[in-house]
């Protein structure tokens, strides 16, 4: 081991993972201070998630420390704490390039770095994915430890069951490290805590366990079962016993997740000890180390950048509200004149603007946890006896309950509401957080009524269009961010199912969107405009039913039609071009481009750059509409130029 001196820095000589096992473990506080240090100033340069990676500073250093990373796989659940695991493996150079276009992932990816065993960003998956690699090295015959850290809250969901269920069924050679920062299920009680941690960790209690199986064997099945009742219940009386131990766990703890000489000496026992599955539940501080995100209220799960003094984070120039904003106050109103309606959000008030509502209909609400499965089939129960539930749930995380939409809801065409958050592209979050595909995955489902908001007035009309709504599920999708700085009604006005509007009348090319891109669209039809192309702009605001009288009319009445918007393919120009295919619009000569989300995931960077990049903005939607008359797009044409 290293023999530096206390006042030599140690993180500056971690050029690769070796270097930190040689470090004396009575000096790897010293390097946890450096970690946190290294991780504050580059967060309040770039923005992202703080609090989580503070919590886990040594708990990463620990796990690096005993276990042979990258041979051994270590799997972070949704990846908000890995900062310093990136520190740590090679990356602490592109640091400062968090989520910015072209930089390091926010979240782990394999593509990024061998040290990423499994890319993450939803929560709740680090479990199955461990169980799947330590029974890959068991049928390889590899000699690997595998460590899945996972946080109580991603805990809640049912997945993260289904995955301890199976490992203990299958008695796997997994390691599950709890993270318990917000929870404190069991808090840990000092010394005793710590010593009773490692004593059932090591080789003197697990010899001892070993020897009573042994035993029983020899004198039959009913000593067997009272032996081991016995002694899981000496230690279940003094260092709790668990639902965990119940599934197939062997549980240690709680431990305190900052206490380092504890967590060295449980995960050295752990690895060279036990070999079936087993579970340390470590107690953590979010936001550990850093006054002013100990004593933020979420402290700082997510921040923009920030001055590192005070904590003070840097606010975006006062604009249009926030689409979220609109959602919340939007549905207040309509809860004062209703009573039925209630709102369900999986672990995400504030993200959905649901927090809003709670604040006035505190018994009408419900967080259930990271459990997008439930709440649908939740909501799904309330709409069968009467009620009006809003599922407010980002556009990424109802792909994890899209079999419940499905069953529960569309199926027996119960009205449930679905306001979908973050369509579109959401920026530093990338591609896992992308709201790419509810287009395609709702607007295929009989009975489904899709609309989607182009600006912050038309959203406040949606809400109230679905609260009034009731023949069957309604789905109303909108962006994360500002909107466009519209006129706002006082009350959202109840929209005609299945139509549209004329926003701009023109003559040779008709744009037809669809959300908000449509800002984009009018700016794009007065560059055409520019040209002598006399343009129509359209906003479709459904999806299904489609507006079949206005789709038709810009088919018959148009040399080009262009569909936008912001989604996959297999959205809503798919249900465009099936109508007009159909009803033999396409006989007279007519040009239909349909302008799409590419068929890629695409890396994070700021919105605007990344609807750029994939045509969706006003040089894009006027350049296609150039070569779909054949005009040449070299200058001065090419508006992109």
């Amino acid at each position: 081991m290293t023999t530096n001196g206390p006042d030599t820095p140690l993180l500056d000589g971690i050029t690769d993972i070796s270097r930190l096992r040689e470090i004396d473990e009575k000096l790897l506080p010293q390097l946890a201070g450096e970690l946190r240090a290294e991780m504050i100033d580059a967060v309040s340069k770039t923005g992202g998630h703080l609090g989580a990676g503070l919590g886990v500073v040594e708990l990463t250093i620990a796990i690096h420390h005993v276990f042979n990373t990258p041979d051994d796989r270590l799997i972070w659940d949704v990846g908000h704490q890995c900062y310093p695991h990136k520190i740590l493996t090679g990356r602490r150079d592109r640091i400062r390039t968090l989520r910015q276009e072209g930089g390091l992932s926010g979240f782990t990816k394999r593509s990024e770095s061998e040290f990423d065993a499994f890319g993450a960003g939803h929560s709740s998956t680090s479990i199955s994915a461990g169980l799947g690699m330590a029974e890959a090295a068991r049928l390889q015959g590899k000699d690997r430890h595998v460590i899945s850290v996972i946080g109580d809250g991603a805990l809640s969901a049912g997945m993260a069951y289904e995955a301890l269920n199976n490992a203990g069924a299958l008695d796997a050679r997994q390691i599950v490290i709890l993270n318990d920062n917000d929870m404190s299920i069991a808090p840990p009680t000092g010394a005793m805590s710590a010593y009773l941690a490692r004593l059932a960790s090591g080789a003197t209690y697990l010899n001892f366990r070993d020897f009573g199986k042994k035993l029983t064997a020899y004198l039959g099945h009913r000593i067997d079962r009272a032996i081991t009742r016995a002694v899981e219940h000496a230690r279940g009386y003094v260092t709790g016993g668990t639902l965990f131990e119940e599934l197939g766990f062997y549980h240690i703890g709680p431990i305190d997740g900052h206490d380092l000489p504890t967590l060295l000496a449980v995960l050295r026992n752990v690895r060279d000890n036990i070999s079936g599955p087993v579970l340390i539940h470590c107690v953590t501080q979010k936001g550990k180390g850093y006054a002013p995100a100990e004593q933020a209220a979420d402290k700082y799960h997510g921040v923009a950048k920030f001055d590192v003094i005070t904590g003070a984070q840097a606010k975006p120039k006062p604009n249009a509200p926030a689409y979220t904003k609109v959602f919340g106050q939007s549905l207040v109103q309509e809860a004062r004149e209703d009573d039925r309606i209630v709102a369900i959000t999986a672990a995400m008030p504030s993200g959905t603007g649901v927090d809003i509502f709670e604040k006035e209909f505190p018994a009408r609400t419900y967080d259930v946890g990271i459990a997008e499965q439930h709440a649908v089939t939740f909501a799904a129960g309330l709409a069968a006896d009467g009620m009006k539930p809003y599922a407010a749930i980002y556009s990424t995380f109802l792909q994890r309950a899209y079999d419940q939409v499905v069953h529960d809801v569309a199926i027996q065409k119960l009205p449930v509401r679905f306001p979908i958050d973050r369509a579109g592209f959401v920026g530093a979050d990338g591609a896992t957080h992308a709201g790419a595909f509810d287009i395609a995955y709702l607007a295929c489902l009989p009975g489904m009524v899709v609309m989607a908001a182009a600006d912050e007035a038309e959203l406040k009309h949606m809400v109230r269009t679905s609260a009034a709504y009731d023949e069957g599920p309604v789905a109303f999708r909108y962006p994360r961010g500002e909107g466009v700085g519209v006129e706002m009604p006082e009350r959202g006005e109840l929209l005609q199912i299945g139509k549209g509007r004329i926003v701009r009348e023109g003559t040779k090319i008709a744009i037809l969107s669809l959300g908000t891109r449509l800002k984009e669209a009018l700016l794009a039809a007065e560059d055409l405009e520019s040209f002598g192309l006399s343009t129509t702009v359209a906003d479709a605001r459904f999806v299904k039913p489609l507006d079949h009288e206005l789709v038709g009319r810009l088919a018959r009445e148009h040399e080009v039609l262009i569909t936008v918007e912001e989604g996959s393919v297999g959205g809503f120009g798919s249900h465009v071009l099936q109508f007009i295919a159909e009803n033999g619009l396409l006989d007279g000569g007519l040009k239909v481009r349909s302008l799409i989300l590419p068929d890629v995931f695409l890396d994070h960077a700021s919105p605007e750059r990344m609807y750029q990049r994939v045509g969706l903005d006003r040089a894009g939607i006027a350049n296609t509409a150039l070569a779909a008359l054949g005009l040449d797009q070299a200058k001065p044409l090419n508006l992109r130029a």
